[in-house]
């Protein structure tokens, strides 16, 4: 790939694993604000996991396609500088192959068929192993050869027949010797090479040779052509002299014949750097094939390729923690940061762009920043950044609400098109709805991992406007947080089911000495596995710094 290709790939606007509504919304109209302001730099929005029924709800009725997935952002092949060798055909000669290797500075061909699928690599020490043991006369009729090739290596002229589509089907015999001497060692359908004694071709001639090479540019009689022709006997001539011809002729072997075939090592656009960088080390090669999608080949690669590795290029958006960002972040490079959330230890290579304001949704930072550099907001994104401050504040109710929340809400609702309170009310019916859905699904719909000291827990929130949604969301989560546990190695999970409307909380727990940790920051305890936290519906400024100063209590 050019360095012009690897430019133009887009910076990638992602949000937390567990992609809520703010998170989903604030990727795709940021990713929209910097295309206008900036169009040579592209950004793309993205997700780092599946989304929940409310942001589904919200991408549906506004008409906007589903960011692309990215559950890890590590370096993989197509992030490196995949050379452009072309493929060769494997009718291609073991000359050809050479001088191809020389003049590209390979050492390896890709060996295709006329739809770019692999059948076999050939490496210089290939072509050199099978060029010092090329002394077998039938080696050319083995490897069904084409004359067509003999052709080329001698920078021959056919004199007489046509060698398309022919291949040989004899031995190589070199007439340097008298008439009678051919005679005992040509049999039909060898290639004889001789010089331009005409005796020489008569007596291969008769000996029913199937191709003649005279060499030396010499004149071949015309009667002897007229001979050649009746017994449909080849001739080709050369320039070059019998002893150069009768040791380059070996070279016409198609590079099939010598081709590795089996337990190729291949790589594809998709292959981890630290996988290939492995494998490398594993063997002797320098260039490896890599294949797309389809499994077509593109090009190789080799261990120089790693060094010049493009990092893929972030902007993080409604998180800041390295905890909840998406897999292998640490070996991207990030350019931005928008945020709303406590700031959490996140390191970078370099400075970066870093706007962190303690509003109620990332989505009011975005408004904000379209409105600071005058750009007109459509209402496609309008209605983006509405749904993502309404579920992000639960309609104001939200004691994480600010009035540049509400007063952004208020000025999106009518570029959006909508009636601000009955579209609220849609979205969280959406939203709280868990028919048909596995308990894996409700429990990651916006679930996010914190770290204090060397406690690592997990907070889940569910937002629901009916009762009937909230406790049936509860029956499918709560017996399933003990196995989240275990699988994620946590020392608590606390999940959070909100009652919008009166805005209070019903939270379940999982791990030793978490309904303790509850009682301590709350002062409430579990009645009937339930404990009940009357005016708690933020999870970000009412529960995560409650959960962190009790935590630290402890650990002192």
């Amino acid at each position: 790939m050019s360095d012009q290709s690897v430019n133009r790939r887009p910076i990638k606007v992602i949000g937390h694993r567990n992609p809520d509504t703010d998170s989903i919304c604030s990727a795709i109209a940021y990713s929209n604000l910097k295309n206008i302001l900036d169009p040579d730099r592209p950004c793309k929005p993205c997700r780092a996991g599946l989304i929940n029924r409310e942001t589904e709800f919200v991408l549906d009725y506004f008409k906007v396609p589903l960011p692309q997935l990215y559950t890890d952002v590590s370096p993989h092949i197509r992030d490196v500088d995949i050379r452009p060798a072309p493929g060769v055909d494997g009718e291609m000669s073991l000359r050809r192959a050479w001088m191809t290797m020389r003049d590209q500075e390979l050492d390896t061909l890709c060996v295709v068929d006329g739809g770019r699928e692999l059948k076999g690599v050939i490496t210089v020490k290939d072509v050199a192993t099978a060029n010092m043991d090329g002394i077998d006369p039938n080696t050319l009729r083995q490897a069904r050869t084409s004359y067509q090739n003999i052709l080329d290596i001698l920078n021959g002229t056919v004199l007489v027949g046509d060698v398309t589509g022919k291949t040989v089907e004899g031995r190589v015999i070199i007439g340097a010797g008298s008439a009678e001497q051919i005679e005992n060692a040509v049999s039909p359908g060898d290639i004889a090479i001789v010089s331009s004694r005409s005796e020489s071709q008569l007596a291969a001639l008769e000996m029913d040779a199937g191709c003649i090479i005279v060499c030396n540019e010499s004149k071949v009689p015309r009667t002897i052509c007229m001979l050649a022709e009746e017994k449909g006997c080849m001739i080709i001539t050369t320039s070059m002299s019998t002893y150069a011809a009768g040791q380059i002729i070996s070279q016409a072997v198609p590079i099939r014949h010598f081709m590795s075939t089996g337990n190729l090592l291949t790589f594809t656009l998709h292959t981890p750097v630290e996988s290939a960088t492995k494998v490398m080390a594993t063997v002797r090669f320098r260039y490896f094939p890599v294949l797309d999608e389809d499994g077509k080949y593109i090009g190789v690669v080799s261990r120089r390729n790693m060094l010049n590795l493009h990092k893929k290029q972030l902007i993080l958006v409604d998180h800041n923690e390295k905890s909840q960002a998406v897999e292998g972040i640490e070996e991207a490079e990030v350019l931005e940061i928008i945020d709303h959330h406590r700031i959490g230890a996140f390191e970078t290579d370099g400075p970066v762009y870093f706007r962190n304001v303690p509003v109620g949704c990332t989505c009011t930072i975005v408004y904000q920043m379209y409105r600071e550099n005058g750009v007109d907001i459509s209402p496609t994104v309008a209605g983006l950044l509405l749904s993502a401050i309404l579920s992000d504040t639960l309609m104001f109710r939200s004691p994480t609400c600010t009035s540049a929340d509400e007063r952004a809400a208020r000025e999106l609702a009518p570029l959006a098109g909508v009636d601000l309170e009955a579209y609220a009310d849609d979205m969280f019916a959406h939203g709280g709805d868990v028919s048909g859905k596995t308990a894996a699904e409700v429990f990651n719909g916006d679930y996010k991992i914190f770290t204090s000291g060397d406690i690592r827990f997990g907070v889940g929130q569910g937002i629901y406007m009916t009762e009937k949604n909230r406790k049936a969301a509860q029956a499918l989560v709560g017996p399933y947080l003990s196995e989240a546990l275990a699988k994620q190695r946590l020392d608590y999970i606390f999940y959070m089911f909100t009652d919008a409307r009166h805005s209070s909380t019903e939270l379940l727990t999982a791990g030793s000495g978490a309904e303790e940790l509850i009682a301590k920051a709350f002062g409430v305890r579990p009645e009937g596995g339930v404990i009940t936290l009357p005016g708690i519906v933020s999870r970000k400024k009412q529960m995560i710094p409650r959960l962190i100063s009790t935590i630290k209590l402890e650990q002192e």
